[in-house]
């Protein structure tokens, strides 16, 4: 189980400071799928490297009662100078994972062929998490963070991740950050909705869906209006 208590992060810049999200407190079980909702710049990905270990909270706890994944699709903790094989093999040792077989399970997946010889530093971003999500599915964990990776590649790849993790692993743990709904509300549970410096989390998967729409309808209105605005004055 994940249980986290009081979480907040938030930056300063310049004497500023920002709350992302405050007092953020929920569980997930083993096998929960749990969505985090938001527009871009809220939050979402914060929260789920927060949750992965990647970047520390300002305030409150997270605590694994079962093994996670990294994010999917963030390169992050790849060493750019080494190769795609000697990163597998770094990671093998750091996870107690005989070498061999983990990098014939990520070839197999990532179809990165000879890049596999190239440093990470020369891989585009589509590359990359290629690398991390065929790690991920190489070393088996009781939750997968996924941080819009599912995107990454043409549609028979993304068809290819979405069958292994949610169809071979339909015994785990997910918590996805995801701006496709139709992908949201076929996968998950519960939701979580970052906007505006909080965080709430709503048991009805429906309900949030519905909540993060009128939010960014909301927003695109005042967009309209602005622009609508701005060419008036130009006119």
């Amino acid at each position: 189980m994940l249980v986290v208590n009081g979480l907040a992060k938030h930056f300063s810049r310049e004497g500023v400071r920002r709350n992302l999200f405050r007092d953020l407190s929920f569980e997930l079980p083993r096998r929960g799928r749990l969505a985090i909702l938001g527009r871009n710049g809220q939050g979402k990905s914060t929260l789920i490297k927060i949750l992965g270990g990647v970047l520390a909270p300002s305030a409150g706890q997270v605590r694994w009662d079962m093994s996670v994944s990294w994010p999917l699709g963030f390169g992050g903790a790849f060493q750019g100078g080494m190769t795609g094989l000697d990163n597998i093999k770094f990671l093998a040792r750091i996870y107690d994972r005989p070498p061999g077989p983990l990098i014939d399970r990520v070839e197999a997946f990532a179809e990165l062929g000879h890049a596999l010889t190239m440093p990470v530093k020369y891989y585009s971003s589509g590359m990359r998490a290629r690398l991390a999500f065929g790690l991920s599915l190489g070393i088996e964990f009781d939750c997968y963070l996924i941080d819009e990776v599912i995107a990454v590649g043409d549609t028979i790849f993304r068809e290819r991740c979405e069958e292994e993790l949610f169809g071979r692993r339909a015994d785990r743990a997910f918590i996805v950050a995801s701006h496709d709904l139709h992908f949201i509300l076929k996968q998950c549970q519960t939701a979580i909705v970052v906007e505006s410096g909080r965080a709430k989390l709503f048991d009805d998967i429906n309900l949030a869906v519905d909540i993060y729409c009128a939010i960014c309808d909301e927003e695109a209105g005042k967009n309209q209006t602005r622009e609508a605005l701005e060419a008036l004055h130009a006119a």
